[in-house]
């Protein structure tokens, strides 16, 4: 069992209940894109598939400071991610 940390609420948990997350840059902005596969280059960080913990990773700006990247990040697409997973599982 591999153990990684949530960047959102920093609790630890099995890295199969996790979504690992990359830094992308296109043009002068970084977006935060999630990596199912676990195959993107680029360094990672992991985060809860949960709203609550997103909206605390990107209060805490946690995903510029795990991923090692500086500037405007968007998390665009994490967000609808996490919103079609909502909408699923309700």
């Amino acid at each position: 069992m591999v153990i990684r940390t949530c960047v959102g609420c920093r609790q630890r948990a099995d890295k199969s209940t996790l979504v690992r997350v990359v830094a992308r840059r296109e043009g002068t902005e970084w977006s935060v894109l999630p990596d199912a596969r676990g195959t993107l280059p680029g360094r990672g960080a992991y985060l809860h598939p949960s709203p609550e913990c997103l909206d605390l990773a990107i209060r805490r700006r946690a995903f510029g400071r795990a991923l090692r990247v500086e500037g405007r990040l968007t998390t665009d697409a994490l967000g609808a991610l996490f919103a079609q997973n909502q909408d699923q599982s309700t």
